[in-house]
């Protein structure tokens, strides 16, 4: 009984081990598959791979989605305190609708980069990043590395900070 209790441990340990090596590299915005365009308010391009050296976070959100209107709102406080340190945020809407985009964004106060990627959950910007809830965001250091999803609030300003180099 010992014998088998010692081979099913070594066995889920082994299980372990391999599916963490299976997981690969650090995704890197500069990776072609990762990378993509979206348009700004403005109709001006932005691609993802251009704000490569710089601290930021992609966030993927929509204007009919509540909890992302939520987030929105310390997304702001956030911003507002660390832009001037480096840190940035593109936030890419789902939104087919340019109106509800352009008039949710302007409600939210958010000053930071924005693009719309039309098409939901078909959108380019989605389908690459295998975003299928919203919100979504990923945390990108100056290499281009994703660092950490889905952080919300203490644990997303603790990471930034970590980032920026800041105590």
């Amino acid at each position: 009984m010992k014998n088998l209790q010692i081979f099913i441990l070594s066995f889920v340990l082994v299980l372990s081990v391999v599916t963490v090596k299976a997981q690969g590299p650090i995704p890197n915005i500069t990776d072609h598959r990762l990378d993509f365009t979206v348009v700004s308010m403005k109709g001006d391009s932005i691609k993802l791979s251009s704000l490569k050296g710089k601290v930021f976070l992609l966030d993927f959100w929509a204007s009919w989605c509540g909890p992302c209107r939520y987030a929105n709102k310390y997304l702001v406080k956030f911003y507002n305190k660390y832009k001037d340190k480096g840190f940035e945020i593109l936030s890419v809407s789902l939104d087919d609708e340019r109106n509800a985009w352009k008039k949710a964004a302007a409600k939210d106060k958010i000053t930071w980069m924005q693009g719309i990627d039309p098409g939901g959950w078909d959108a380019m910007a989605a389908i690459k990043w295998q975003v299928d809830a919203i919100p979504a965001s990923f945390l990108i250091n100056k290499n281009g590395d994703v660092v950490a999803i889905n952080l919300e609030k203490d644990a997303l300003e603790k990471k930034i900070k970590e980032l920026l180099e800041l105590k």
